[in-house]
């Protein structure tokens, strides 16, 4: 990543092994896409609904050349879970990104 990582935790106590862990798969994705600019995490847990328990939501934004890559309200009520899902949708991201491009260079066939 050309710029630093951002993370951002709302209405969560800050933790190093909650930070550890965002780095540790913010790096994973660096080397699955060497051409990723930035990276800012946010991990909230929003006001507790009556019917159900508390809930962290997860959002990845991804700077690429070129694209902005953004990932949202990845829910889980484990916050490790949540981290696990939201970046693998943003490696999905990545993956299609990488599929179209690929498919824009490629020359058509000579006939």
């Amino acid at each position: 990543m050309r710029l630093p990582l951002q993370i951002t935790l709302r209405d969560i106590q800050h933790s190093d092994a909650i930070e550890q862990a965002i780095r540790e798969k913010a790096e994973k994705l660096n080397q699955f896409n060497t051409n990723i600019m930035a990276c800012r995490v946010t991990v909230e847990m929003p006001a507790k609904h009556k019917n159900h328990g508390k809930e962290f939501v997860v959002a990845i934004d991804l700077t690429v050349p070129g694209n902005e890559l953004v990932v949202n309200h990845e829910r889980n009520e484990d916050l490790y879970v949540a981290l696990r899902d939201a970046f693998n949708a943003a490696r999905r991201q990545l993956e299609e990104l990488a599929r179209k491009q690929r498919e824009l260079h490629r020359q058509p066939a000579a006939a």
